[in-house]
């Protein structure tokens, strides 16, 4: 057993060995340097943004720059949470507020972001540690808190309604918990505040996920269409059951927050088109997206003042787009190198021009000979049909004759006559007149078309 002087001295031995030790990279506060502090489009290997400022030289946003103007603010830093810190960061957004009160646990590591040596301490330090590591430029504020609570929640909407860079309202507000609680504390200080937020999640099986737009007024509030689960009144405590967890893929986690900064980006610059609702399913990739219109009988009371003003402000907008009278601007130009000049229009003073009362006479004559040129058709078609029946009928009637001729002399003299009658053969009387019954009904027939 060693004595207490050779204790002392192994003791002492240590710590000189640890003075010497330098402090991890990702530990150090890194001053920002001149290539972070300005957002170049150079196409360099020194230069961080390039890429970035790339959209903006292919026509995608007008001026990329702006990012670092706005101020967006985290809640829950863990699967999701820590990855959009990190996009949005790698993206140069101008401040980040990050709220969290858990710590970095190993059972984390299956996710992107974290280390292993980060294990105990609590998610909103080592996050900022890394960020500010990865771009020293963002200012990063760190929230140690459970925004949950009534003090904590005072706090939480004083961040947000000045906690910008110019100590004024951020510009959005990202919910990244994995609780209803969260999620509804939330939507209550955004209500009141008339804030856009984003509500984010990953199923319990890992392998679903959503993104939601909630813009207070317009869209549904997370109180206007609360989830099945709180719907039916079922307490999601519950649920919980000890020695089981809920699963967890750092590609669902990493999908899900790529959608989430995607439509950030979209809604901060100005392009494209923001989701109001975007899901995700793994097991057959099916994305569906909808828009969800706000309950007009929500039980949230400031949703449904934020519903009444958005209501107000179209109607509004509505009024002014119609009572604008329409501006006339002359058209001036600086160089004329043709001599191309502008004359004005002769006046039309002849009797025989026309004026637009004669342009509408003009058009009811037209009219009217149109009308004419219809009838006339009219009457030529129908004399061309009656034409097709006569000579129908005459062809019967030649027929009929070349029958008569057929059968007796004397019915074929009688039919070629001048349109004269024949007398009809009665078989029962003695006055026969040299025709038979098959004669006289031919004639009969050769008669009545001529009648016609």
């Amino acid at each position: 057993m060693e004595s207490l002087e050779e204790l002392k001295n192994s003791i002492e031995s240590l710590r000189n060995l640890f003075k010497d030790l330098k402090p991890l990279d990702n530990e150090r506060v890194i001053e920002p340097s001149s290539n972070f502090t300005t957002m170049s489009d150079e196409v360099k290997d020194s230069n961080p943004y390039s890429r970035l400022m790339a959209l903006k030289r292919m026509g995608i946003v007008d001026n990329y720059e702006k990012i670092r103007d706005f101020t967006v603010a985290i809640v829950g830093i863990g699967g999701v949470g820590s990855v959009t810190a990190e996009m949005l960061t790698r993206c140069g957004i101008g401040k980040l507020l990050l709220f969290d009160y858990d710590k970095v646990e190993l059972a984390n590591m299956n996710r992107m972001f974290y280390m292993p040596h980060q294990a105990g301490i609590y998610k909103v330090d080592a996050a900022a540690k890394t960020l500010n590591f990865i771009n020293p430029t963002v200012i990063i504020k760190s929230y140690n808190m459970n925004i949950t609570t009534v003090d904590n929640f005072e706090t939480f909407q004083n961040e947000l309604l000045h906690g910008s860079l110019t100590d004024g309202r951020i510009d959005l507000v990202l919910s990244c918990v994995d609780n209803y609680e969260g999620r509804m504390t939330i939507n209550t200080a955004c209500n009141d505040l008339g804030l856009p937020w984003f509500e984010s999640g990953v199923s319990e099986n890992a392998v679903s996920g959503h993104i939601q737009f909630i813009n207070p007024g317009e869209t549904a509030c997370f109180a206007c269409a609360p989830p099945l689960i709180v719907a039916s009144s079922i307490d999601e405590n519950t649920l919980k059951k000890d020695g089981v967890c809920a699963a967890s893929l750092p590609t669902t986690m990493a999908i899900i927050a790529g959608f989430l900064v995607q439509n950030v980006l979209k809604k901060l610059l100005n392009f494209g088109e923001v989701s109001h609702y975007l899901g995700y399913n793994a097991i057959n990739d099916y994305f569906p997206r909808m828009k969800l219109q706000p309950n007009p009988q929500c039980d949230d009371r400031n949703c449904i003042r934020r519903q009444n003003e958005y209501k107000e402000k179209i109607i509004t907008k509505t009024t002014s787009e119609v009572n604008v009278p329409m501006e006339t601007k002359n058209v001036v130009h600086d160089d004329n190198i043709y001599g191309i000049e502008l004359v004005q229009d002769e006046v039309i003073t002849n009797e025989n021009d026309f004026s637009a009362g004669d342009g509408v006479k003009i058009l009811q004559e037209f009219e009217k000979q149109s009308d004419v040129m219809e009838m006339k058709e009219e009457i030529m078609n129908d004399a061309i049909d009656d034409a097709m029946e006569d000579e129908a009928d005459e062809e019967e009637s030649d027929q009929v004759v070349a029958q008569l001729s057929g059968l007796n002399p004397a019915s074929a003299s009688l039919a070629t006559s001048n349109k004269t009658s024949v007398p009809t053969a009665t078989a029962g009387n003695g006055n026969n007149t040299g025709i038979s019954d098959a004669d006289a009904d031919l004639q009969a027939r050769l008669d009545n078309l001529r009648r016609e």
